[in-house]
């Protein structure tokens, strides 16, 4: 049973679980003074027979304050999947009301967090989907995709919004409103956001709002033919709207014109590479 225990949580283990699994306090103490297990806090162990991952040491890091602390922000977004790395201080949230003092690697907000923005994913209490993303997406701009990634799961903007009233003047809560607000129309945004961005650029040959074989395009360049189509956030195109698109592309491709699309990240966070992009497609 204490094998399999430590298997399904990455090799660590409080003094409470260990008791439940059977083991003595003397057994534990043993373990611990042999150097077969590594004391990682108070209370909180890792056995010294595996890597330490950076799943053992996010678990370790949210164990170590306790039975009510709550993975959160890039902490939980890497442990739902929507981040590739690990943050190197681990966020928590803890009750408001709770005990445990600052450690190095750890990030600690006191909130208390209502029943149903918290969920137990293997094994280990974190912030639900929607709040994850809303907490994630603004710690720094090169974040903010971690909204759009939880979108295209099963989260919706409908819960987003819901996670965001419930949890009012949390660190970054102002910031994650403008991006729930932009998420509505969220298209015309982008579109204003290219056409502005060509205009500061100096880019001149082309008209916003043209139709070619029979469609609407956001911009085009008719000396070049180039088209430039912009997508808003993942979540809004749903599969009848990811075949349209394809099947508006590839009318237009074949009148000769070169399609290029960008998304609203794209605009807003790689700016200079799709005025470059831009810039390559339309040079004669």
């Amino acid at each position: 049973m204490l094998n399999d225990y430590l298997r399904r949580h990455d090799g660590v283990i409080t003094a409470g679980q260990a008791l439940s699994v059977g083991l003595s306090r003397q057994s534990v103490n043993r373990r611990v003074q042999s150097g077969e297990w590594r004391q990682c806090a108070r209370g909180v162990y890792f056995v010294e027979d595996r890597p330490f991952t950076d799943a053992a040491r996010v678990r370790a890091a949210v164990w170590s304050f306790g039975e009510h602390a709550v993975a959160s922000g890039l902490a939980a977004a890497w442990w739902h999947g929507l981040t590739r790395y690990a943050p190197v201080d681990v966020e928590m949230t803890t009750p408001r009301h709770g005990s445990g003092r600052k450690r190095p690697g750890a990030r600690v907000r006191r909130r208390d967090l209502k029943t149903g923005d918290v969920v137990e994913c293997r094994g280990l209490k974190v912030t639900a989907l929607p709040l994850t993303a809303l907490e994630a997406a603004v710690r720094g701009s090169g974040n903010r995709a971690v909204m759009d990634r939880a979108l295209q799961r099963e989260a919706t903007l409908q819960q987003l919004w819901s996670a965001h009233l419930r949890n009012k003047g949390r660190h970054g809560s102002p910031a994650a409103r403008i991006l729930l607000q932009a998420a509505d129309g969220t298209h015309s945004t982008a579109e204003r956001i290219l056409t502005g961005l060509l205009r500061s650029s100096g880019i001149t040959g082309w008209r916003a709002n043209v139709r070619i074989g029979g469609y609407m395009v956001d911009v085009a360049f008719r000396g070049a033919k180039v088209v430039i189509e912009v997508d808003g956030w993942a979540f809004h195109s749903d599969q009848a709207t990811f075949q349209s698109d394809r099947e508006r592309q590839n009318v237009i491709a074949l009148q000769g014109w070169q399609v290029l699309r960008f998304t609203w990240l794209d605009l807003t966070e790689y700016p200079e590479r799709v005025l470059a992009t831009i810039k390559a497609a339309i040079r004669v």
